[in-house]
Formats: C-alpha cells, structure tokens, sequence
C-alpha cells in the first residue's frame, strides 16, 4: 500500500506540489490582511465589521489651564522701522518681554536649559540662558484681563532695517510672557510662553505672523502650540477687524484646548459640522495630519482621515462628553 501511494505521489507530484504552495498562499495572506485590518476596503466594510477592526489610539488628554495668550491686531501695518502692536489676553497679571534680534540658536539652547537646568519662570531666567544674545528688549506690566495694545518698536539708533537672508541666525521678535506674581507661578502648571514672531523687513517681506509658540511648564517640559486645520466652504464669513477665530462654537472649543491662538492659516465657518455625516458638531482631532473634521459618532469609522487619506495613529476630543451634557444642559 505504502509503495502505491508513493508511486502516485511521484506520478501526481507537480499538481501536488502547486497544490500546497497555492493553499499556503492563501492562507499566508488571509492572515497577514486579517492582521492589519486590510483584507476588504473600509467603504465595503458594513459598520459592526469596521467598529471591531479600528485601532484607532485614544489619546489620554490632561487639562492644563494656560493663562497666557497673545495676539497680533494689526499684522498687514507691522515692520522692522514701524514696530508691531501685541495685544495680550492674560488671566492674571504678567510681564511681556520683547526681544528684538533674538539668536536662533540661543534661543533654542535656552528652551533645552528649561528642561535640563533651571525653569525659565522669570525674564531674568531666559536673559541668562540667552547670554544677552540680542540686539534691544522691551518690557510691559500687563494688568489681568487687560486687552490694551503693547507697542513695539526698535530704538531709531539701532538702525537696523532687515535681519539679512534666509537663513537667518536671528529671529527678528521673540515675546515673553511670564506670571508677574510668585503665588501664581505655584498655581498654574505652565508659567510662561515663549513666541516668535515674523516682521517684515527689507530682505523678507512674508507676511506678519506668530512662527512658533511655545508653553513651558514647571515640571520642566515644554510644548510647541500647532494649529488645527479645520474644513472651510462657501458660506465661511470674514472681517478685516475680526481677526479668524474670534466667533463660533470652535472658538471655545480652541480656547478649552489651548489653541485658540489666532494663526492666519486657521479657517472658520459659520457651520461646525462633520464633513462626513454633515450633522454632528465636529469634535475630535486626528493625528498626526491633524485635521478637526469629525463628529462622536463617525469617529469610530474611519482609520483614515476623510480629507487627506492619511492613517490616523491617534485622536483626542477638543472636549469630552461631560463637557458637552453640560453645555447642552445650560442652552435648555
């Protein structure tokens, strides 16, 4: 019997051969696209199959009040020979401290230092770590709530009219807002905010803006602020004397956040809704493209982001459901 099934197999052997290669196959790839969620497209997926297969990280989010924010009123009137107006929006009383030709690198060693040396809680502090590398400061009181704009401007006799070509190695203004008050710098668990700002000049006339924000914090890290990008249509309303960002449900939610720092990129719109279903409030961030473009109940659908096709690794809600039952509970 065992020489017969050893003749057939011998006679039959190229078939029996592709046989176990192609059931092999198969049964390597169904489990490899089994594995990564890839075997059926998500738009052919019915909802209960792509609920179980998202793998969407949740991203642990932590309150953390900021007290600091700054803004720039008039950033089309802003130069290096005129000046700039700032205007803060403080929760308690600060100093704002401005830098004029600011040393990239030192700057960016002093943000190191705050992490591995000392808190940069005070003026005094980033002035050590930046070894006086720039070229004049200036220095505000800024009263809590006080909106009045700040007026910055280089001393005539400093006679500089550009910070030469790109790349520089000065920043042409670096604001500094730190808490004026010591109780205050044990309350609150970022104690200043570093931002950098362009100014037109004679060699790089891009348009005034706020380049970099930074939060530090007292236990020693520091944030860099990223603006979120949010959907725009046809009906978004703009106003040369609002700057974006100043009206809507997303305004507050930004704020929550700590992002609501106008940046001229940040779109708004009379309509918050999902771009998917077009009917619930958008709410959740989408890393790393982050794009805000989705509401509570399309979230759990999607492993790509539905405006640039990007895998999404994680996403974090710009406010949580206890938050929300509130808000609806106060409207009623």
């Amino acid at each position: 019997m065992a020489a017969v099934f050893l003749v057939l197999l011998y006679e039959y052997s190229p078939l029996f051969y592709i046989t176990v290669v192609f059931v092999c196959f198969l049964v390597t790839s169904g489990l490899v696209l089994g594995w990564f969620g890839l075997g059926v497209p998500v738009i052919l997926r019915n909802s209960e199959e792509t609920e179980s297969s998202t793998r969407v990280l949740k991203k642990q989010m932590r309150q953390v009040k900021n007290p600091f924010g700054l803004e720039i009123p008039h950033p089309a009137t802003a130069s290096v020979t005129k000046g700039i107006a700032l205007t803060p929006d403080c929760l308690e009383d600060c100093v704002l401290t401005c830098y004029w030709g600011c040393s990239v690198q030192k700057l960016h060693e002093a943000l190191q230092k705050h992490v591995y040396c000392f808190r940069i809680k005070t003026p005094q502090a980033l002035e050590d770590a930046l070894y006086s590398q720039y070229l004049h400061r200036q220095q505000f009181l800024i009263k809590k709530n006080d909106k009045e704009e700040k007026y910055c401007q280089l001393p005539e006799d400093a006679q500089v009219v550009d910070f030469g070509p790109v790349p520089r190695a000065r920043y042409p203004l670096v604001a500094l807002l730190t808490l004026a008050d010591e109780e205050d710098r044990e309350i609150y668990d970022i104690v200043s905010m570093v931002a950098v700002i362009h100014i037109p000049d004679e060699s790089y006339r891009l348009s005034c803006r706020i380049l970099y924000q930074y939060l530090l914090l007292a236990q020693g890290q520091y944030h860099d602020l990223k603006q979120l990008f949010m959907s725009a249509n046809s009906s978004m309303e703009s106003s040369s004397h609002t700057p974006p960002g100043e009206s809507g449900t997303a305004r507050s939610l930004l704020e929550k956040a700590g992002l609501a720092e106008d940046e001229p990129e940040l779109h708004e719109e009379k309509s918050k809704d999902c771009v998917v279903c077009q009917n619930g409030e958008v709410n959740w961030v989408l890393l790393p493209c982050r794009h805000t473009c989705l509401c509570d109940a399309c979230l759990k659908y999607f492993q790509q982001c539905p405006m640039c096709r990007q895998f999404v690794q994680e996403s974090f809600p710009l406010r949580s459901k206890k938050e929300q039952d509130e808000d609806e509970s106060s409207q009623m």
